[in-house]
């Protein structure tokens, strides 16, 4: 098992570990036992990882003679809302839990926001603990603290910045993972070597049949490398307040042409294209070369992820949803953009014609 540190500010956060490894879900019950005693234990996911791993894990832990139950909603983005969190701190409440309960995250990244969420607002906040079971939750959305359901208006439109106590990341999860989810985590993975990491980018290059194949030995290497990259920037800006935006390239388009779609393109796909439309806006700025902006394009088709925008996708929908970005500051709508491989910047300068233009040369 390998352990990442992740330093925090102790005025903001206690600082946390990332515990990667392979098929030691046993390890993981001994260690919340040993090191989280809790009076009671719930561990929250969703209807599709509540068949594959959940009442297994439950044992587990009931076997080690801890008070533990599980809840489970609906599976999908659709169960990320209000009315999902006011229907699990119900039940929280009728489970008798306290502020010395402890909430357990499995699942992908609609869960672990989910539960983050109502982690940090339950009770005024009780201590969670996140095991991501996705490829896109391993290297992303487990990481950093950020929680949050969504409005119809748009993702993650209400949240917080609440960190784990630690994150506990299994690769024998990722072995029942559908392609669709699989391609997500990999859209995120691509994203690190672009805003970090020159070398890694040129390695994932080079692993295209490997992580097609999910190869265990790279996957492992690219997710342990992904989650340094991860922990480095949320060491440096916790609470987003500058330097962590680069972590949102391909995001601000991406959550736009996801909500545009009903959520019915996926995350990664949509994340996919995010960063097509941020590296061609990049070339018009006069910034990346065409060169580089064709070895971004080529990495992300090679990968199974969508280089072009589905058919049917409103695009003046999507460039409304933009209009309402959380990240927004007054009139303004940073952007991420590229002026080389691994070297980000944020820009504020992104003109709705040039949107335009580029969403229509993506269509086409």
């Amino acid at each position: 098992m390998n352990r990442i540190k992740i330093h925090l500010d102790k005025r903001l956060s206690e600082s946390h570990e990332i515990c990667i490894g392979y098929d030691f879900q046993d390890r993981i019950g001994l260690l919340i036992a040993k090191d989280f005693p809790a009076n009671r234990y719930v561990i929250v996911t969703d209807s599709n990882v509540s068949r594959l791993y959940g009442k297994a894990f439950l044992e587990i832990l009931r076997e080690l003679g801890l008070t533990v139950d599980l809840l489970e909603f609906f599976a999908g983005e659709g169960s990320k809302t209000m009315e999902t969190t006011l229907e699990l701190t119900s039940r929280l409440l009728k489970l008798g839990l306290d502020r010395h309960s402890l909430l357990i995250a499995l699942g992908g990244g609609v869960v672990g926001d989910m539960t983050g969420f109502v982690a940090s607002i339950y009770m005024r906040s009780v201590p969670f603990i996140q095991i991501p079971t996705t490829l896109m939750a391993q290297v992303d959305s487990s990481i950093g603290g950020k929680t949050a359901v969504n409005l119809p208006q748009g993702k993650n439109l209400l949240g917080t910045f609440y960190q784990p106590k630690r994150i506990f990341t299994d690769l024998k999860f990722l072995e029942t993972l559908s392609d669709e989810e699989y391609l997500n985590g990999l859209a995120e993975i691509v994203k690190y070597g672009l805003i970090d990491e020159p070398g890694f980018f040129e390695q994932l290059e080079r692993e295209v049949p490997a992580l097609r194949a999910r190869n265990r030995e790279i996957l492992e290497t690219v997710i342990e490398r992904s989650c340094r990259i991860k922990k480095g920037v949320v060491e440096i800006d916790e609470q987003e307040s500058g330097f962590r935006r680069i972590l949102n390239f391909g995001h601000t388009l991406g959550h736009a042409l996801e909500a545009a779609s009903n959520f019915t393109l996926a995350h990664g796909k949509a994340v996919a294209l995010g960063m097509i439309a941020a590296s061609r806006i990049s070339v018009y700025a006069g910034f990346l070369s065409p060169e580089e902006r064709d070895r971004i394009e080529a990495l992300i088709g090679e990968l199974g992820l969508p280089v072009r925008i589905p058919e049917g996708l409103s695009l003046p929908d999507a460039l409304e949803r933009l209009a309402m970005d959380k990240k927004k500051e007054g009139s303004e709508l940073p952007f991420i953009l590229l002026k080389k491989i691994g070297i980000p910047f944020i820009s504020k300068e992104v003109e709705t014609s040039l949107l335009e233009k580029i969403l229509g040369e993506m269509t086409s």
